[in-house]
């Protein structure tokens, strides 16, 4: 029985995932200032550009959480697993 590997993301892969968070948000911006509509128009969107951000990092976190406690209860149920293996003696005579 093999535990699960936990893989890392490399620097590099972590610097791309930002970079290319930073520049779509940015583009995003820079069309909503300069969308030729009114004042109202251009707030609601930059509120709404605002509240999915948000929502997307809440979102990410929200994963990471499920997939870390999956990862803490399987390592809880390996546990359980090899300690009864461990204390299993087929050659015990039974009283």
């Amino acid at each position: 029985m093999s535990t699960p590997t936990q893989t890392r993301n490399t620097t590099a892969f972590f610097a791309q995932a930002g970079i290319s968070f930073a520049v779509a948000l940015a583009a995003l911006l820079l069309a909503v200032l300069y969308l030729p509509v009114d004042p109202w128009t251009r707030a609601f969107l930059a509120v709404t550009t605002l509240w999915l951000t948000t929502s997307a990092f809440t979102l990410a976190k929200c994963i990471r959480d499920a997939q870390e406690d999956q990862y803490v209860v399987s390592r809880l149920d390996q546990a359980r697993v090899d300690k009864l293996l461990a204390d299993h003696d087929p050659f015990r005579s039974v009283s």
